[in-house]
């Protein structure tokens, strides 16, 4: 590289009023993807989790492209920098990012450039990251292929390379694969001991909120988890090709049981996550496999439970969430049964639910196509012993057919609402108050009079 006193006047204006440009709109998001997949050696620009994108301009003229996104979960030599134990890393992973791409366009190539455009971005990167995610940044990582580059942009920016990456790639959401090319590993602090500060008991009041917004974790006690799956191993069988039999049906049913009770419920990418917080301990309970190469039992990914959810039984998974419910809980208590619908935001699916009043599950339903609530009311009350029950619905649900079969098919009580799109029961209901005797009233003359006046 150039010393800076040897540059010519072109390059040395080049250094001095290039410009840092951060990336927002969607034109210019879509330019920088392509011109990475076309001229990167790694030839796609995908971005995991947090990111943020930069061009270093000089002239109008972009010269080179960047993009930061969220840190590896799990990087040893990175750990072991930083000091910190797993539930420190867990909680606190966000304040780091990673440098994901790095490129200088063709033609483009100036001395110093690369350096004088990172210079710009570590200056700044921090500030924008807590202005469009919310928190700020301390320490950055990225990777290096010796193959084809020796790191020498990141040393004279003052990144420190710690050794060598294990040699894996991702291969799916689901498994890694081992190509046999490990990359350097290098890092950066952006704040002044950095390092002492992600490893201290608790983080500074600036950096506290990351742990605050932090996903679920898992909190089942491993006796607990064997309980779920003897509930769960001999009420549902396994669907899947042997190749997927490293995460046994019953172990993702027995996760995903467990993620719900803990208020998991976006979906396949946030089971990923909720299964990522278990321990070594709950993932055997759950009977997953230990990986060959590295001995450790791994968890499951999001196109895991993608196909698990796709594919299984709705019955047998209430079923089994029922009988462990009632294993932990006890029998239910209650006098009240609770019906209500719900539509799965962006799924196109319709449910109706049955709780008791204290919340707890009862059981649930989808809507046939082309149907509503009603029917699907009906069947789920069907599965219920409303013996001494008292069933209450919102106004979809007070029709005469499903009054009769509480009180008449299924021995229970019902109070429901009834509103003026209902217009004969709404009549009939206001001449039972206002044009005769109802009880307990017992003044003949004013039927709304209080008893006794």
């Amino acid at each position: 590289m150039a010393k800076y006193g040897l540059l010519t006047h072109e390059e040395q204006d080049v250094l001095e009023h290039c410009q840092l440009e951060l990336l927002e709109s969607a034109e210019q998001i879509q330019r920088c993807d392509e011109l990475i997949v076309e001229h990167h050696y790694l030839h796609h620009a995908n971005l995991v989790g947090e990111h943020l994108r930069y061009a270093v301009v000089y002239q109008g003229q972009w010269l080179a492209v960047a993009t930061w996104s969220s840190a590896s979960y799990h990087l040893k030599d990175r750990d072991e920098f930083i000091g910190w134990e797993s539930e420190q890393r867990r909680r606190r992973l966000k304040l780091l990012a990673n440098n994901s791409r790095l490129l200088v366009l063709p033609e483009c190539h100036s001395p110093n450039l690369i350096s004088r455009f990172m210079k710009l971005m570590l200056a700044r990167l921090s500030s924008d990251w807590q202005t469009r995610w919310g928190h700020p940044i301390a320490l950055v990582e990225s990777f290096v292929d010796p193959r084809f580059y020796q790191g020498t942009a990141y040393k004279v920016s003052g990144w420190t390379r710690l050794g060598l990456s294990a040699g894996w790639k991702r291969d799916a959401d689901d498994f890694y694969e081992k190509h046999g090319d490990p990359k350097q590993i290098w890092v950066r602090e952006l704040v002044k001991k950095a390092c002492v500060k992600l490893r201290a008991a608790q983080l500074s009041p600036a950096w506290a909120d990351v742990e605050k917004e932090l996903w679920v974790r898992c909190t089942s006690k491993v006796s607990e988890i064997r309980c779920l799956m003897d509930q769960a191993r001999t009420r549902i069988e396994e669907f899947r090709r042997a190749q997927a039999l490293g995460y046994p049906v019953a172990g993702l049913l027995c996760l995903t049981i467990m993620a719900m009770t803990q208020g998991v419920i976006a979906g396949p990418k946030d089971l990923a996550l909720y299964a990522d917080t278990l321990s070594q301990a709950q993932l055997r309970a759950l009977e997953f496999r230990r990986d060959r190469d590295s001995g450790e039992i791994r968890c499951p990914k999001k196109t895991t439970f993608e196909r698990f959810l796709h594919g299984a039984e709705d019955e047998a998974i209430q079923e089994v969430l029922l009988q462990w419910q009632q294993q932990v809980l006890g029998p239910n208590q209650d006098r009240l049964v609770i019906v209500d619908g719900k539509k799965v935001r962006h799924g196109k699916v319709e449910i109706v639910n049955a709780v008791d009043g204290v919340g707890r599950f009862l059981g649930s339903r989808m809507t046939d196509c082309k149907s509503n609530e009603i029917p699907a009311g009906r069947q789920l009350l069907e599965q219920l012993d409303l013996e001494g029950k008292i069933v209450l619905t919102d106004a979809l649900h007070t029709q005469v057919k499903t009054a009769r079969q509480i009180l008449y098919q299924q021995g229970g009580d019902y109070l429901l609402t009834v509103k003026a799109n209902q217009p004969e029961t709404h009549k009939t209901l206001e001449n039972l108050f206002s044009q005769q005797d109802f009880s307990p009233c017992t003044d003949g003359a004013d039927p709304n009079a209080q008893a006794r006046t």
